[in-house]
């Protein structure tokens, strides 16, 4: 099988780094090459959202061919909100057939939340069936039974949220991701690092770090304002009150959002059972080199 560059480093043992970048509102594929040209070198994927926050933006798969083209390796983002699971299946095959031969598989946000609320979501699989039917396609079976003319070369990955209550359950909801063939799991931004803390434990006490790389996600923040919108608004992010005291006395607080994720990262590299950082820079891509620097990331293996 054909291995990503992710797979690579993650199976060598390597602390790995990935970024993401929004696909532009147009057909264009300029801002995106520019976005990943700053992050070339410093990160050894990068994921394309597919229609994150429910806005139509260029397709995830057009855009991760066309960052295999420039030689940086993909992560393709798929999400059940908006296709059945022929239109999954033909999209995955796709993207792989571009170059994108990292899968993260993602329930979606819901429509209500985008630039279309009266479109019909679709929800034929559930991230974790989503998950099932790409290992499947990699030992060479599609969803119906048929076989593929050729398997799949894939490395499948899942979302997972250490935040949201009760605890145990995320872990049950984890282990089902394993279950079903996902062997990364990218998490959802971590500010409170006791909770997640606590969230590794019983990862590591299940061996399931053992069976999928832990790539833990962070995200610097540009203000106070946007700490507490963090906090308030996006669902599954717990922002704890020393972090937003911190931005609100900061005098500068691009400079302290930058050190608080630096710190984070710091801390995260020392966790067992964390096989690397998953950087979202939302709308801010040009930190993410610094953040890299300082943070001791680059250069990449």
């Amino acid at each position: 099988m054909a291995k990503s560059n992710l797979q690579k480093v993650l199976e060598l043992g390597h602390f790995a780094v990935t970024a993401e970048v929004g696909p532009p509102r147009s057909a264009d594929f300029s801002s995106l090459k520019q976005k990943a040209e700053m992050l070339r070198g410093y990160v050894d994927a990068i994921n394309v959202t597919d229609n994150q926050t429910a806005i139509v933006r260029l397709s995830s798969q057009s855009c991760c061919g066309e960052l295999a083209r420039m030689g940086i390796d993909p992560v393709f983002q798929v999400t059940c909100r908006d296709r059945n699971r022929i239109a999954l299946q033909s999209d995955i095959l796709g993207a792989v057939a571009q170059g994108a031969r990292n899968i993260l598989c993602l329930s979606g946000d819901h429509q209500s939340f985008g630039s279309e609320p009266q479109a019909k979501n679709v929800f034929d699989l559930d991230s974790v069936q989503l998950i099932k039917v790409v290992a499947g396609m990699t030992e060479g079976i599609f969803a119906g039974g048929d076989r593929l003319e050729a398997p799949l070369e894939a490395f499948v990955g899942a979302a997972a949220n250490p935040f949201a209550d009760p605890l145990e359950l995320r872990v049950r909801r984890l282990r089902k991701k394993i279950k079903a063939g996902a062997r990364f799991i990218q998490t959802q931004c971590i500010y409170d690092m006791d909770r997640f803390a606590r969230f590794m434990e019983q990862v590591r006490a299940e061996g399931l770090d053992r069976q999928a790389k832990m790539l833990a996600g962070v995200t610097p923040l540009k203000s106070a304002k946007a700490a507490k919108y963090m906090r308030d608004k996006v669902a599954g992010v717990t922002v704890p009150d020393d972090v937003i005291r911190r931005m609100e006395a900061a005098q500068d607080p691009r400079e302290e959002g930058i050190r608080i994720c630096v710190e984070t990262i710091q801390k995260l590299k020392e966790m067992p059972g964390v096989a690397g950082v998953h950087i979202m820079a939302i709308a801010w891509e040009e930190v993410v080199p610094e953040i890299a620097r300082r943070a001791g990331l680059a250069p990449r293996p």
